[in-house]
């Protein structure tokens, strides 16, 4: 089968960064779905395993972690699905990636495509979908709220792929007020759409801006990008008691004593815990991806996809690669077929 990977870690101007290659066709295992892939979008996890993630020697790694397509066989002990079913979902660090013609993916890893979406439309959706639902009620858990704070959530970075999916969940399905930042006309334009009821520019001290509003306090924070360069901030803005997430990788270690004074509780979330670790609610992202497609499908919830950029090759792969380390993405960018 085709795919695209890469035999050591490269920057993405060289040619050898991603390579078109031919390799063997997956075989299901007991829970596995067997998936023709139709479509694959990017996300920074993509530019970072690159980078830090050498294959086997002489082997070749397969990058990939959004896909929709459909069902070619099943595993033995497969309940979910069927053949023919079309899908999407997020898949696991741990196994080769989606940049491939077939794919094998434990089917409590995914949800049933919506049926309103094209194939890239619902590509763009489930890392990022997967990530902000945990991110707000997994980890933040916040339905449960935080007395004496104002009932507002402050979503740093609000124009990427998490950011658009977490500020329209956080509106669409809580009675939060969603402060979002961004820093430059279209992408403050594009949160607004989504549904953020405050805009803040993330280029200028927050605190402030937060306190401008006179909403009080937010219960609520959470850093998407350059948690490093906002934490001091949103420590400053976030209320007493209040709880505060993060998904990346700050480049400097980040003066949690900052949030003890406020006793604010701090939250990691990676979407690959579940699938890496295995654990005992791993099924938990087949539910929140059913969930998502049926809240898609009734008009609530709407894609991200901000760009085809065409057939899932080496030189499109390594196009969207340089556009998501520009750090300028708004929404997904996505690649259909082979």
């Amino acid at each position: 089968m085709r795919a695209v990977g890469y035999r050591q870690s490269l920057p993405i101007d060289q040619d050898s960064s991603l390579i078109d290659v031919e390799l063997p066709r997956p075989e299901p295992g007991p829970r596995d779905l067997l998936v023709e892939i139709k479509a694959v979008a990017l996300n920074p996890v993509d530019t970072k395993v690159r980078m830090r993630a050498q294959p086997e020697p002489g082997g070749v790694k397969v990058l990939g972690y959004d896909a929709a397509g459909i069902v070619r066989a099943v595993g033995r002990e497969v309940s979910l699905f069927k053949e023919g079913d079309e899908v999407f979902y997020a898949g696991a660090i741990t196994r080769p990636g989606t940049n491939a013609e077939f794919h094998a993916v434990d089917e409590r890893l995914v949800g049933a495509k919506p049926r309103s979406l094209s194939f890239e439309e619902a590509a763009a959706l489930p890392l990022t979908t997967l990530t902000a639902w945990e991110t707000l009620f997994d980890r933040l858990e916040v339905q449960r709220p935080v007395k004496g704070a104002a009932n507002a959530v402050l979503i740093v970075g609000g124009a990427g792929g998490v950011g658009s999916v977490a500020i329209q969940l956080a509106r669409r399905l809580t009675d939060l007020t969603v402060i979002a930042t961004a820093s430059r006309p279209e992408t403050q334009a594009w949160v607004k759409e989504l549904g953020a009821h405050h805009v803040i520019d993330h280029s200028q001290p927050l605190a402030a801006q937060v306190e401008a509003l006179g909403l009080g306090a937010p219960a609520f924070a959470f850093s998407i990008t350059h948690t490093d360069a906002h934490f001091s901030e949103i420590a400053k803005a976030i209320a007493p008691q209040g709880r505060f997430a993060l998904i990346d990788d700050p480049k400097v270690p980040l003066d949690i004593s900052l949030l003890k004074g406020k006793s604010v509780s701090i939250h990691w979330e990676s979407m690959f815990t579940r699938s890496t670790f295995q654990t005992a609610d791993m099924e938990r992202q087949h539910e929140i991806l059913s969930e998502a497609s049926r809240l898609v499908d009734a008009g609530t919830l709407r894609t991200t996809l901000a760009e085809v950029i065409g057939p899932i090759n080496a030189a499109n792969l390594r196009r969207a690669h340089a556009f998501i380390e520009s750090g300028r993405a708004r929404g997904k960018i996505v690649l259909s077929g082979f």
